[in-house]
């Protein structure tokens, strides 16, 4: 498989988000064509199915609750357009290596500050999701297998219990940081190269072209 760049790969993600979410509402043909291109996205980077729908199914439910009062005809539209999105930022973070986020996040031309609060918010997640699994496997060590099961073990307790065990390990993880020189910024270089700048010019003159099209139709 062809191996591409972290920051560029975070770039591309972005330029199909992008290009879906300034889309003219209700052209479905555009909207088509930026679906397929994730899915096209989500098998290139071999994104593992079953977590990949858990997360989307999870995600869906929350925007549902959002979306349908608007209508069906225009929650429709923008629940698919969010599934397209999600589909897309989920296969790239899904596939990121461990505690790489960061050196992701350093081409993204934004502030540092804001970088700085992504990037902790980003380790903070990464543990809070090893935690999760921790708990899981411990229920299972208990006997309690499958959904149904972990749904029974999770109570207010055990939330809390993972909210001060995650906290606890962000703080130490942080303080680990401090102690090895972290002071805000990445000491990585996320610079493109001419290749990659190529690739990146030609997504977003396509997306460009489609998100434009779609207004014209």
């Amino acid at each position: 498989m062809l191996k591409l760049a972290l920051p560029l790969r975070l770039h591309l993600s972005l330029v199909i988000v992008v290009g879906a979410a300034l889309l003219q509402f209700n052209a479905w043909l555009c909207l088509g064509i930026y679906g397929a291109i994730a899915l096209v996205w989500a098998a290139f980077l071999r994104v593992p199915i079953p977590q990949l729908g858990g997360l989307l199914g999870t995600e869906l439910i929350f925007l549902s609750f959002m979306a349908l009062p608007l209508g069906w005809e225009r929650a429709s539209f923008l629940l698919v357009r969010s599934l397209v999105c999600l589909v897309t930022m989920n296969s790239f973070l899904l596939t990121l290596p461990p505690h790489s986020f960061g050196i992701a996040l350093k081409s993204l031309p934004v502030p540092a500050p804001i970088k700085a609060n992504l990037l902790l918010a980003g380790q903070y997640l990464e543990i809070l999701l090893d935690e999760v699994t921790r708990m899981q496997r411990s229920a299972q060590l208990r006997g309690l297998n499958g959904t149904v099961g972990w749904l029974r073990y999770t109570s207010a307790a055990m939330i809390g219990a993972l909210y001060l065990r995650s906290l606890d390990r962000a703080e130490r993880v942080y303080a680990a940081m401090v102690i090895r020189g972290y002071n805000g910024q990445l000491p990585v270089d996320a610079t493109f190269r001419p290749k990659e700048r190529f690739v990146l010019l030609v997504a977003w003159a396509i997306a460009s072209g489609l998100t434009i099209t779609s207004y014209n139709i």
